[in-house]
């Protein structure tokens, strides 16, 4: 429940409060040292006419405080070169200081495990001797880096469970997009658990082969594992974000690439030949060198491949998103226009089957990928993330994650021998990893796709998202055993789809059938094609809010007539309800329609209240 300061009327966050709790978890990293200097200060007591964003971009980059989320700090860069992802996170129109209505709330949104989710938090940062201790902008008047690591802070449950991290966990959280880590150094993942089994499927892609539009369009960051030799101020796991690429030739007419690279430290710690101060500028046009230094800000520097290369150990790459929310392909350039994701889980004694050396492995959950023309398919399994300090034996790394893996088989037909299919090597596949999400990228004929997402061990439980995106129009759905599948009390085929949306103050936020603005509620269309008799439809709405601020929900189902598609809900009764009277993160109905078209009109109970959604449509199918 929201409280208020008694003092000052500002919003105090009981969740996440100003107090030692908010920073520390179980006192491993260097951060207790902070024990007892921390004070939580609001912007308006640390500057003067505090900003979120600041007059000048530049001065909108990150800067790392003494807290080690490098990782977050490069995603956080990501989000300054594409502002239909920013206004994503940081919902504009926010009450700022100075605004009559401001009160010390700021809402900051994340992608968590296939959707949207919003996360609200007072604006008392942490302070040492009245400065912020942790991330800050360029400038000292801007805080929306600040304000967004609380969030994430909150979401972990405290600033300490930010220390180290992956900057692709981090992209994912602030787009929902995929990103990949490629080694520089042309090892393999460490610490992958062998499965006798499976070969790797690489993906044959490395970042000299992606266009330079690409690399400009791509959330690109590269991290040093250890100590590289020419920039000697770095420890262990020190990540940086890629600025720019470009092209030049030098006076000798010689192509050379080069890079600029931000430093979330704000230092200039580069010691090579493309330094201020280095041999390489000489070798360019003296206007071409000059335009090149100038554009470098506080904590840039510039470097070529070669070194590149040479100094830096991985990088991460996101791929980049449209306004309408498709992926751009990193391999092809295409964008990959269809998409869909499922949900599921491993149980053990259940649908926990190990790795292919176990023979329990057929019992892993299966899906059905159909494509309907030959395409670029991208393939992910992500693991849902519990973040936690890491067991004894456990490297921080790897300590919330399973090793998890994705093969893919081609099959002739649905009726086949599931053993002797998975007996045979798979088409693609990605080995086990202590990922949180795997990626295997391909193209694929028409036909069907057996799925089978694993962990390495035998009896690993857990969550994971399997999501597909494909430039080419495909459907993706459970492969439920004979036996009677969870929660659909039917046996048969079962085809699951998603939809997100989106609840808007002032637009869409109608309400219930008692207000009179019900009809402005969001309008999902479906179709049913398969009626065998019984129950054959089950709609599944949730809302993508935290567990402490869930509104009423509920949906109407309402049966199109033959050739009308401007439906008028107030002059129809529903065919179906699910009406909204409980403060419940998901309600669903499993219920028997015949074949036609049908449109799902999800509310809340009270009109003018925002929130984004998820439904989830799981229909019976005769193939």
């Amino acid at each position: 429940m929201e409280t208020d300061n008694e003092h000052h009327g500002m919003f105090v966050d009981p969740d996440f409060p100003a107090e030692e709790s908010s920073l520390f978890c179980d006192y491993t990293t260097p951060l207790p040292k902070l024990l007892g200097d921390v004070t939580w200060l609001r912007p308006q007591e640390i500057c003067k006419q505090p900003q979120l964003f600041p007059d000048d971009p530049v001065e909108a980059h990150p800067k790392q405080g003494i807290l080690g989320d490098c990782w977050l700090l490069c995603a956080c860069s990501m989000l300054l070169k594409n502002q239909h992802l920013l206004n994503k996170v940081f919902p504009p129109e926010q009450p700022l200081w100075g605004d009559r209505v401001y009160h010390g709330e700021f809402r900051v949104q994340f992608w968590q495990n296939g959707r949207w989710i919003e996360v609200r938090v007072d604006d008392q940062l942490p302070c040492v001797n009245d400065t912020l201790c942790f991330s800050r902008c360029q400038s000292p008047r801007a805080f929306w880096v600040a304000l967004l690591e609380k969030a994430y802070a909150k979401l972990h449950g405290s600033y300490e469970r930010l220390w180290a991290g992956q900057v692709c966990e981090a992209v994912v959280d602030l787009s929902g997009t995929i990103a990949v880590r490629w080694s520089l150094k042309g090892a393999e993942s460490p610490q992958q658990p062998k499965d006798s089994q499976t070969q790797h499927t690489p993906n044959g892609m490395r970042l000299s082969e992606l266009s330079l539009e690409l690399k400009e369009r791509c959330a690109i960051s590269c991290c040093v594992h250890s100590a590289p030799t020419g920039i000697p101020e770095l420890g262990q796991y020190h990540a940086m974000s890629v600025m720019e690429w470009t092209n030049v030739t030098t006076t000798t007419g010689e192509q050379v690439e080069l890079i600029r690279i931000r430093n979330p430290w704000g230092r200039r710690s580069w010691n090579g030949v493309w330094r201020e101060s280095g041999s390489g500028w000489a070798s360019l046009e003296p206007s071409c060198s000059q335009a090149l230094l100038g554009r470098t800000a506080e904590g840039e520097f510039w470097m070529d491949e070669t070194e590149f290369q040479q100094e830096f150990d991985e990088v991460t790459v996101g791929c980049p998103l449209s306004e309408t929310g498709h992926l751009q392909s990193i391999y092809t350039g295409s964008y990959l226009t269809h998409s869909h994701q499922i949900g599921g889980r491993w149980v053990k004694g259940h649908s926990a089957g190990g790795c292919r050396n176990n023979n329990t492995f057929s019992i892993n959950p299966k899906f059905w990928l159909k494509v309907c023309e030959r395409g670029e398919v991208l393939l992910s399994l992500l693991q849902y993330g519990h973040p936690e300090p890491p067991a004894e034996g456990r490297t921080q790394q790897h300590s919330h994650l399973q090793a998890i893996a994705l093969h893919v088989w081609k099959v002739e037909k649905k009726h086949f021998n599931l053993m002797r299919t998975l007996n045979k090597p798979p088409l693609v596949s990605h080995t086990h990893a202590y990922n949180r999400e795997v990626v295997v990228p391909t193209h694929l004929n028409p036909g069907f796709y057996l799925l089978v997402p694993s962990t390495f061990l035998q009896g690993a439980e857990g969550r994971f998202l399997l999501r597909v995106h494909s430039s080419c129009s495909t459907s993706l759905s459970i492969k439920y055993s004979k036996t009677t599948p969870r929660g659909l009390n039917c046996s048969g085929e079962w085809e699951t789809l998603s939809s997100h949306g989106c609840w808007s103050v002032g637009s869409t936020a109608g309400g219930s059938r008692n207000f009179t603005t019900h009809g402005l509620n969001p309008r999902i269309p479906f179709t049913v094609t398969y009626d065998p008799g019984g129950n054959n439809v089950k709609v599944t709405l949730c809302q993508n809010r935290p567990e402490n601020s869930l509104h009423a929900i509920g949906f109407h189902i309402y049966k199109v007539p033959d050739g009308d598609s401007l439906l008028s809900p107030g002059a129809m009764s529903p065919v179906v309800s699910c009406v909204p009277h409980a403060h419940s993160q998901e309600v669903s109905v499993f219920c028997h329609l015949q074949p036609g078209k049908y449109i799902i009109i999800p509310s809340t109970y009270q009109p003018e209240l925002s929130a984004h959604f998820t439904l989830t449509f799981t229909c019976r199918i005769n193939r």
